[in-house]
């Protein structure tokens, strides 16, 4: 493991470890890194280094931190984490689930969490993922498992859009990220990554703010998309074996 991944070099750079977890698993508050190809890591670290990748919604903390850490990497430090990630196994551990309801819940920090005196709320026209343990995913355990909750129906809507365009409204993923959506070159593997993520990423390629040298590519494929059909988009890519 470089020093960059387990330790990370003050003041800015943190390790990519802290919250990418040390096998690259991540979590719903930021992104899987596990098998990325190289060279689109280092694309990615360019983009935040050159303000080519934003974000459409409020600045959280995971945010800003990444972005400050990408800004002060050096080239050798983005290139050992690239080649660290690339050749790491992505694991299945996610679960999706639709629901009318979900367990009570409460933001910790960046996540959702299961309230402790139990309790159902709506679910509504949202994606709630959390970790099965929160213990163990506070402890940056890479083998924590999560579930997430989409609305009834999300899973086979979302196969339809993906695998079809949906008469119009977008894009076969296929078409870029290959036939089993685990990446083609510099087009990333989307299959069983985070819905929570997923949702993020379409609807800020949706909003303009990530305009990377690939992001044209997207933009047909969400600019007709509403919110409901983000929402199943990001629920069956993530419900696909990775």
């Amino acid at each position: 493991m470089p020093e960059v991944v387990a330790l990370g070099r003050k003041p800015d750079v943190r390790a990519c470890a802290s919250c990418h977890r040390t096998e690259g698993t991540g979590g719903p508050e930021n992104s899987s890194l596990a098998g990325l190809n190289a060279d689109y890591f280092k694309q990615q670290i360019a983009d935040f280094k050159s303000g080519a990748r934003k974000f459409s919604g409020p600045q959280r903390s995971a945010v800003v931190l990444m972005t400050a850490a990408a800004k002060a990497m050096t080239d050798a430090e983005v290139q050992a984490a690239a080649e660290y990630f690339a050749v790491l196994k992505p694991k299945h551990i996610i679960k999706v689930v639709e629901s009318d309801t979900v367990p009570m819940t409460y933001i910790a920090r960046l996540f959702f969490v299961k309230r402790p005196e139990g309790g159902t709320e709506p679910l509504g026209q949202r994606i709630v993922e959390m970790p099965d343990d929160v213990a163990q995913f506070e402890l940056r355990d890479p083998r924590s498992q999560f579930t997430a909750y989409v609305p009834p129906g999300s899973i086979a809507k979302g196969e339809f859009l993906a695998k079809t365009g949906g008469d119009g409204r977008s894009v076969q993923c296929s078409l870029c990220h290959g036939p089993d959506l685990k990446g083609n070159g510099l087009i990333p593997r989307i299959a069983g990554r985070s819905p929570t993520y997923l949702m993020r990423q379409l609807y800020d390629f949706q909003h303009g703010v990530r305009t990377g040298s690939t992001s044209a590519l997207m933009t047909p494929t969400v600019e007709k998309l509403s919110i409901d059909d983000m929402i199943a988009v990001a629920a069956y890519v993530g419900s696909l074996d990775p």
